[in-house]
Parts: C-alpha cells; structure tokens; sequence
C-alpha cells in the first residue's frame, strides 16, 4: 500500500480533490441533507421501539416483527451501490426529493399496514429511500461546498443521524404508548413533507457528472484497506442490532421496566449516541485505528454487562448508555476509514460501505430474531457481544499490517 493507506491509521487528514461547484457553500441545501437523513433514519429504527405493540396489533411474534428491520436493510443494501448508477442521468436534485417522496410514501404504508406483508412492502420503499439518499449524500455534499469547509458540511449531515439516534427509540416509544404505535410512523411521514420543503427551497440543480459503474464498485473493493473496513462494518454492525433491535423485550422481561422507564433507558441510548459521535470524531482526529477499534469493544462490554447483571435498573440503564455512545461513534470512525483508503474513489466507497452496513443489519436483525424466538431475549445478546468484540479484533490484527 502507499502512503495514503498509511494515513488511515495515523489521523493524517486527505482532502478530496473534487472542488464545488460554487464558490459559496450551499449551506441550506446541507440542512436539507441533514433533515433527509434525520428522517431516513428515524423511520429505519422506530420498529425496534414500537417492537410489542406492534407485533400485538398484527398478530405475528415479536422476532416476525423484528423482520421489518430486515426488509429495510436487505433492500437498502441493494439500493445503497446501484443507486447512482439506476439514476446517471438524472438531476441529482430531482433524486434526492424523489427519495423523500419515498420516505413519505413508506411512512404513510407503514402507519396504515393491516398485516405483516403490507408492513414489510412500507419497509421495502423506506430501504430504497434510505440506502440511495445516505449513499449519494457525501458526493453531493462535495458539490455544495468548497473543499475546506466539506469537513464542516459532513459533520452537519452526520448530525441528522446522531439526532434521529437520541429521538427515534425513546420518542417512538412514548408516542406508540399515549396514540398507538402507527402514530409514530405518521411522525415520521410530517419530518419527510419538512425534508421535501426544505429541498425544494434550497437544493440547487446538480447534473449528474462522471459515469458510475460496476466496474468502479469492482475496483475498490479490492483495496485491503477497503475490506478490513467492510469486515469491520459487518461485524459491528451486525452485533449491534441482533441486541439493538431487542432493546425493548429484554428491558420489560430482564428488568421488568415500565414504558415509562423504558422510554428513558432507550432516550439514554440516545444521548449517548450524540456525544459518541462528537467523541468517536474527536479521537479518529488523532488515532484513527484506536476509534475503530474501541468502538466495538465497548459495544462488547455493555453487551456482556446486559448478560450478567441485567436484572439491575441502573446496570442495564449504564450499560445501555454505553451501547448508545460506542455505536454513534462507529459512523464517524467508519466513514474517514473508508474515504482515507479511496480518496480518489469516496463515492463507490461509501455505496459499499452503506450496502455492507444494511446487509449487516438485516444479519443482525434475522439472526437476533430467531435467537430471540427459540431460546429467548438474552442470547440475541451473546451474539453481539462475540461479533463486535472479532470487529476490535480485526481491526486491531489486520489494520495495521494491510496499511503496510
């Protein structure tokens, strides 16, 4: 590898050598990205927090239920790499308030589902609107911006994630308590109309440029450094949602919380999510490798503190914490990696990296799920932590030596 591949774990910032395409920086079209993804991701978690009375009003078990995660990711993995290619020559402006239109659309199905496979059809149009927007988002990023503020306009779209994180679980909680759990996904459909608001007054028209490829997907992933992240995505990921996704379950059987006290376990989650994201940004400045190496321990540890002493209130609440500030940092950590081992290469980089993302959600989410239903809610748990604690493994084995 070149030196580039040698930066990755040294901190050493690269700068993407595409500049924008207006001197001054688009910054309302930023927020909009922002507000797309905030929504995006919003409505991709809210099941995990409306998992009981969900499962309840369709009829079906809560692992079943568990499965519109599942839809959502398998197909986001799809979308994620094949999006810029399916829309080449459309107006990037045009794809992504189309995406929003779909966000809508899914959230509205989702809210009005009658059964399990009309609930997963919501969920199939959420994963082609979440894995294209979040795929395509970074690259259209870098056509809004000069090159020295980029830095800048990344961590206000990276924002929208860390805030649906702190709102998506606790509020989805609360509201499907008081108005029923479609409530929640109505929600989600008003910040998707806010999102297409905002797009309309402030996303620019941006023709599509270059031609994506197959061929460049192919390319980039056979960079080393490429595949010790994918790996690491897949892994942390996966572990992260098999006991994520089952948040809710092992809190009422485990501790025995109310809905009450559930919302404020997972709203902790949340918070902790917004400061690793802040904190997993501030360390990969400095050691990159340590970001993504700690990350997936710590995700281990809470995991491991759930399985031993659970049964406590403030033990579960700590650990779920934890949880919340080590996978917020992951995106942070995960994003530089990818982009510092394919500068010239960020846009097929990050589509793998959102495809990998997704797949591993959809592992982690089915594998959680029959766990859940034919051994029971504590061994989705043993799984995350023996599949984020090989994450930190990897990384710290195999990322030093491919970066030689």
């Amino acid at each position: 590898m070149n030196d580039i591949a040698a930066a990755t774990l040294d901190g050493i910032p690269l700068q993407q050598s595409r500049p924008a395409e207006r001197a001054e920086p688009k910054w309302g079209a930023v927020v909009s990205l922002s507000l797309g993804v905030f929504g995006l991701v919003t409505a991709e978690f809210l099941p995990a927090s409306l998992l009981t009375p969900l499962a309840q009003d369709l009829g079906i078990s809560e692992g079943t239920a568990g499965q519109a995660v599942t839809a959502t990711a398998i197909v986001g993995a799809i979308a994620a790499p094949t999006m810029a290619i399916a829309t080449k020559r459309i107006d990037r402006r045009h794809v992504m308030i189309g995406l929003s239109v779909l966000l809508v659309v899914s959230s509205l199905l989702a809210a009005t589902a009658w059964s399990l496979p009309s609930l997963l059809f919501a969920r199939v149009l959420l994963g082609i609107a979440l894995g294209g927007f979040w795929s395509m988002s970074a690259a259209i990023a870098m056509r809004l911006v000069p090159s020295d503020v980029l830095p800048r306009a990344m961590s206000i779209i990276l924002t929208g994630v860390s805030v649906a994180t702190v709102c998506a679980a606790p509020v989805g909680a609360y509201v499907g308590d008081v108005w029923g759990w479609r409530s929640a996904f109505v929600i989600a459909a008003g910040v998707g109309v806010v999102t297409l608001i905002v797009q309309f007054a402030t996303l620019p028209k941006l023709p599509p440029i270059g031609i994506a490829s197959f061929g460049a997907l192919l390319e980039v992933s056979k960079n080393p450094m490429i595949r010790v992240g994918l790996l690491l995505v897949i892994l942390t990921a996966s572990g992260h949602f098999a006991g994520f996704t089952y948040f809710r379950a092992f809190l009422e059987q485990v501790p025995a919380l109310g809905i009450e006290t559930i919302s404020l376990v997972l709203l902790a989650f949340g918070i902790g999510g917004f400061f690793g994201n802040l904190g997993g940004g501030l360390l990969a400045e400095r050691s990159l490798k340590s970001a993504v190496t700690l990350a997936p321990l710590l995700i281990s540890i809470a995991a491991l503190a759930l399985l031993l002493a659970g049964v406590s209130p403030t033990i579960s609440t700590i650990a779920i914490a934890a949880w919340g500030f080590a996978f917020g940092a992951v995106p942070v950590g995960v994003q530089t990696w990818m982009v510092r081992a394919a500068p010239d290469q960020a846009e097929s980089a990050g589509g793998l990296m959102v495809a990998t993302f997704q797949v591993a959600i959809a592992l982690g989410a089915v594998f959680g799920g029959l766990l859940v239903d034919n051994i029971g809610v504590n061994s989705a748990f043993i799984y995350s932590v023996a599949a984020t604690l090989l994450a930190a493994l990897a990384v710290a084995c195999f990322g030093r030596k491919h970066a030689r």
